[in-house]
């Protein structure tokens, strides 16, 4: 029997060419899948615009952030038709009469906003959700804060035709004039009195300790700044509600800024540190 020889030339290829070195070498481009509610795992981070979102739903989830938020909208509204009644047609006159209320119903949110989940003992599954304590805290942070400038937008907006009408029954001429500088500092003033209440709130954990030293403050300067000349340095100095009081005039000086800026950071940088770190060791339960 005979053999066929076949010669190399008579050979057809019957497959692919292998790969070259240089092309297994060439790494192959790949597009990441954006992240979508389907395509999330228990590893995927939470987008911090979602955690921004959820606890800006829990200001009015509960019974107590709702009751509050409707309160504030109400004393808004009654305090400018009220003060329109007595002060006459001042629109700005008007529109700071809402910080009365604001500045103190501000911060007793801001304190209800840090210690719910402590109060109702959800903190152990919102930081099973997310570990990263510190993302949850300042995504608590920033509602009321919002908040704050929302409801004094609102209140300034409430003044136009409370200024309007008042005019119109006690016929006499409406005041129109305002100094913006005036109405962003008195807009300032609210913000800072609702993050004085987010640094309590997150230093003592517990809402009724943090509202009854909120409230009582006002008073306990009061008495400091009776017992002497270093008394009166201090309230100068450590007392928000005055320090804070020159940023509704719209001019503040380097001395009075200087106050400001201290009187700020006893109230809220200080308090806020030594309270995320207490929120980041806190054992939950």
């Amino acid at each position: 029997m005979s053999r066929a020889v076949h010669h190399p030339d008579d050979i057809t290829e019957a497959g692919p060419s292998p790969a070259t070195k240089d092309d297994a070498m060439t790494p192959e481009t790949v597009t990441p899948e954006p992240v979508t509610p389907e395509t999330m795992t228990a590893d995927t981070p939470i987008p911090f615009h979602r955690l921004l979102v959820v606890e800006a739903r829990k200001l009015v989830d509960t019974r107590s952030g709702t009751i509050i938020a409707l309160i504030m909208v109400g004393l808004v509204v009654a305090s400018v038709v009220a003060r329109g009644a007595v002060a006459g047609p001042k629109l700005q006159t008007l529109a700071g009469t809402a910080a009365v209320a604001l500045g103190t119903l501000l911060p007793v949110l801001g304190i209800l906003t840090v210690t719910g989940e402590w109060s109702h003992r959800t903190a152990l599954t919102t930081f099973v959700l997310e570990p990263r304590r510190h993302r949850v805290l300042a995504a608590k942070c920033l509602p009321p804060l919002l908040v704050a400038v929302v409801l004094s937008l609102f209140a300034m907006l409430v003044a136009v035709p409370a200024t309007a009408v008042t005019a119109a029954v006690r016929d006499m001429p409406a005041v129109w004039e305002v100094r913006p500088l005036g109405l962003l500092g008195w807009t300032g003033v609210n913000v800072l009195s609702a993050a004085a209440g987010l640094a309590l709130g997150t230093l003592f954990l517990n809402a009724p300790a943090a509202i009854v030293i909120f409230l009582s403050t006002p008073v306990l300067w009061a008495v400091v700044g009776r017992l002497g000349p270093a008394g009166e340095a201090l309230a100068e100095w450590l007392d928000l509600n005055t320090t804070s009081a020159p940023l509704v005039s719209g001019a503040v000086t380097w001395s009075e800024g200087t106050r400001l800026a201290a009187s700020a950071a006893f109230w809220i940088v200080l308090p806020m540190a030594a309270g995320l770190v207490r929120v980041l060791r806190k054992e939950v339960t």
